[in-house]
């Protein structure tokens, strides 16, 4: 099974992802977490953040996730998820699919900025910022939506029931 969890930058996506590995692991169950930042790092931050670099490492990781889902190795892979186009081809493609979105307002997301990125944003040193200047198109149908307005703990609570769906 793939589990895809999505997001802006700052929503949650490596937190969730991190409790959810943790605890399938918990559970003596082996996982891989890819994580979009570290498959960057991977190949060699040979790519930009341009939309034409964005869509080649989305296609590396859904790639990836097939390569491993045929394999018989679960995924739970925090990622960006620009493109309807991914995550239909992840749908079609892959055994067992579960769909997770983070949704978190702009204005929070900001206030966080873990990486900084919302900040350089403003301060114009860097462009091709989902949700800002690239769009972000919503998922239409996710598997679950969790809105993370609330405290890390709240968000960490859905990690123990989606490994539970992972682990059948």
């Amino acid at each position: 099974m793939v589990v895809w969890v999505i997001g802006l930058s700052g929503s949650g996506k490596t937190t969730l992802s991190e409790g959810i590995v943790d605890e399938v692991r918990r559970r003596g169950r082996k996982v891989i977490l890819l994580d979009g930042d570290r498959v960057r790092e991977l190949y060699g931050n040979d790519l930009g953040h341009d939309l034409a670099d964005r869509r080649a490492n989305a296609e590396r990781i859904c790639r990836l996730c097939g390569f491993l889902d045929e394999q018989g190795i679960d995924v739970v892979c925090a990622i960006l998820s620009l493109f309807p186009e991914s995550r239909a081809w992840c749908r079609e493609n892959l055994s067992a699919y579960y769909e997770i979105f983070i949704d978190a307002p702009l204005e929070q997301l900001m206030e966080r900025d873990v990486k900084g990125i919302y900040s350089r944003y403003q301060r114009g040193e860097i462009s091709d910022v989902a949700g800002l200047d690239l769009a972000f198109p919503r998922p239409d149908t996710p598997d679950l939506l969790i809105n993370n307005g609330r405290s890390r703990q709240a968000l960490l609570d859905h990690a123990r029931p989606i490994a539970d769906r992972l682990c059948g």
